[in-house]
């Protein structure tokens, strides 16, 4: 399929270029595999035919059919944005400006932009907030026109020095006022509105900034090395507020996914072992040959589940997402309970309500009103004693264990009898550790000595997590 050419510096199509669209939609599906979105070569002719079908002159429309006919899973869509941006729109060209404008106009130009919501403005300002605050290395600078550019390294351009100069957030009560709120009611749904054309904005300045840095870089340099990493490949130790607020909006579908995942696997193991007395007279039939063996039906146990979640420090993110995920997923179970500890142990359970939301903050929440801390240091000794002297008679032949945490002791004991005990009550124990298996012998982690008493799995990221509990959800 020939439907016009590409501009590889511009990232525009020419009937000139030398690069058709064919070739661009190849490079683009290929750059989404190495980000994790597993297109294959029917979503491939799909989307070319897209593109037929839709044209390439209504860039938005263009972007909703090629995510229609590309995309089959949550979380994706960020990444595809930003990779769509950089393959199928154009950079504007930095000029210089004839009077650069202080940060003060600048800032009152964005606040009557928001305000009135003029979207032709809000594109005007990111691009000239850009050029005018957001270059390095030669770029341009704060008050400063752009000025040409020869060489690619050591230049670039900066969405995040551009908006910490003209700090939008200091504008929210301003651009509310802006926008003609009367009552208590108008006022908190303008403000919803008002940081919702600010995120906007900062997404606006963003590509703009990527864009501009592809010209000078290269498209595939920028696409690898400047896309943000996809919700479920982001490490949950490393996340930001705004990853774990979308690792959230995942929990429900990921477990409604891994409850289908379960209700096959139980299908497809519906009967069990040869019940020899009905096979033995149904061979009757036959002259003593079995020919046709009967199987006992399965019965399915639902087992009880305890988790035990490290609340502590930089895996709190990852301990909340799984206790949320874990209530997601109890009708799998019989009983559900949960544990949190830092360096005393008390039962959680209360805090979730299964159905609901999650919400940002419940580890906060949890660490204020549980016993979990007196000393606000990890100490895992200490937490696996308390919970082996309260609460060991919750573990029984039908009960797993999940554990939760990095095993960073803080070089305390690690109380290797205590967890023992433990996992030998329980029907079978398990360890998710958030950390790279790389990472266990390092520093102050008891990771392997734990290792050797309990099975521990490397759960660094959502789509890790997901695979592990698929495995380890009972059949």
């Amino acid at each position: 399929m020939r439907v016009g050419k590409v501009s590889a510096s511009r990232r525009d199509w020419r009937p000139d270029s030398d690069e058709t669209l064919t070739d661009r939609l190849v490079d683009f599906v290929g750059l989404l595999r190495e980000h994790g979105i597993h297109a294959g070569p029917s979503e491939t002719v799909d989307a070319a035919s897209a593109i037929v079908a839709l044209g390439i002159e209504n860039r938005d429309r263009l972007r909703s059919g090629l995510a229609a006919c590309l995309l089959r899973r949550n979380g994706q869509r960020a990444v595809f944005d930003q990779l769509f941006d950089l393959y199928f729109l154009t950079a504007e060209r930095p000029t210089p400006a004839t009077v650069p404008e202080s940060v003060d106009t600048l800032r009152e130009r964005l606040t009557a932009a928001l305000a009135a919501d003029d979207q032709a403005a809000l594109a005007e300002l990111a691009r000239q907030t850009l050029t005018e605050l957001g270059g390095y290395g030669g770029v341009g600078g704060a008050g400063q026109p752009s000025r040409p550019v020869t060489t690619a390294s050591g230049a670039g351009w900066s969405s995040y020095q551009t908006m910490k100069a003209l700090r939008p957030e200091e504008l929210l009560e301003r651009i509310v006022a802006g926008m003609n709120g009367a009552g208590e009611l108008d006022s908190a749904v303008q403000t919803i509105e008002a940081q919702r054309r600010l995120r906007t904005f900062r997404s606006a300045v963003q590509t703009e900034a990527r864009l501009r840095s592809a010209d000078l870089r290269g498209t595939d340099y920028i696409a690898r090395r400047g896309v943000d990493t996809a919700t479920d490949r982001i490490d949950f130790l490393g996340a930001r507020e705004q990853d774990l607020a979308e690792m959230r909006r995942l929990v429900n579908p990921l477990a409604r996914k891994l409850a289908t995942r379960l209700a096959a696997r139980r299908r497809k193991a519906v009967r069990g072992q040869i019940d020899m007395r009905r096979t033995l007279r149904r061979s009757m039939a036959t002259g003593g040959v079995p020919v046709d063996p009967v199987l006992r039906a399965r019965k399915h146990g639902r087992p009880d589940l305890v988790v035990l979640a490290d609340l502590s420090g930089s895996v709190t993110g990852f301990a909340e997402f799984t206790l949320q995920l874990v209530q997601a997923l109890q009708d799998q179970f019989s009983k559900v309970r949960s544990f949190g500890f830092i360096d005393t142990c008390d039962e959680i359970t209360g805090f979730f309500t299964p159905g609901e939301p999650p919400v940002p903050g419940l580890s906060a929440r949890i660490i204020r009103e549980a016993n979990v801390s007196r000393f606000g240091s990890s100490n895992y000794g200490e937490a696996l004693r308390t919970f082996a002297d309260t609460h060991l008679d919750t573990l029984g032949p039908r009960t797993s264990l999940l554990i939760l945490g990095d095993a960073r002791t803080n070089r305390t004991d690690p109380n290797l009898p205590a967890l023992q005990a433990m996992t030998d009550r329980a029907k079978h124990a398990y360890w998710l550790n958030p950390e790279p298996a790389r990472s266990w012998s390092t520093g102050d982690s008891a990771a392997s000595t734990y290792a050797d008493h309990v099975t521990m799995h490397e759960c660094r990221n959502v789509r890790q997590l997901t695979e592990v509990i698929s495995r380890l959800l009972p059949a």
